[in-house]
């Protein structure tokens, strides 16, 4: 069973809300929740609860990036023994490409260059997995999925680079 965190909440007429944690060391911290958004994260003296050692105040946008770090990530121990390196692109199929009216099986875009074609978005519609005889319009925008190289290269066989 995990430990549990024993924590306060206390509310501020006219100012917001006071949140304290005990942690296991035997610290006292609190975040005051000001009604204007605003954060104060303030660490108390151990013999003096009333005593603030120190506070740092934090706008909106800054307890929001610690709240992110804080979270523990719970699939953090995967990315440690793999390296993963993709990205996605949207290329766009126009006039000048050499595959405008043909078949997606007719790049051999997967052979040729290890990124994946995975959707095709047409005005309104997504084709999500199109198969090898999906046909391409003028106007069709591939969503490619790879290595940064991998999608590049595709970029260039499509636009006709």
């Amino acid at each position: 069973m995990e430990p549990t965190a024993h924590t306060r909440k206390t509310i501020l007429p006219g100012v917001g809300t006071r949140y304290d944690l005990e942690t296991e060391a035997g610290r006292h911290l609190s975040v005051v929740v000001h009604q204007d958004g605003r954060r104060i994260l303030a660490f108390h003296d151990p013999e003096d609860d009333d005593n603030c050692r120190e506070s740092a105040a934090l706008e909106p946008h800054e307890s929001t990036a610690l709240g992110k770090l804080l979270i523990p990530d719970p699939v953090a121990h995967l990315h440690q023994h793999m390296e993963i390196d993709l990205v996605t692109e949207n290329i766009e199929v126009t006039k000048r490409s050499p595959y405008a009216g043909r078949t997606l099986g007719s790049t051999r875009a997967r052979s040729r260059t290890g990124a994946s074609i995975v959707a095709v978005l047409r005005r309104t519609a997504a084709v999500p997995s199109p198969a090898p005889d999906f046909r391409f319009a003028i106007g069709d925008t591939l969503v490619v999925v790879g290595t940064r190289e991998g999608v590049d290269a595709v970029a260039e066989l499509i636009t006709g680079g």
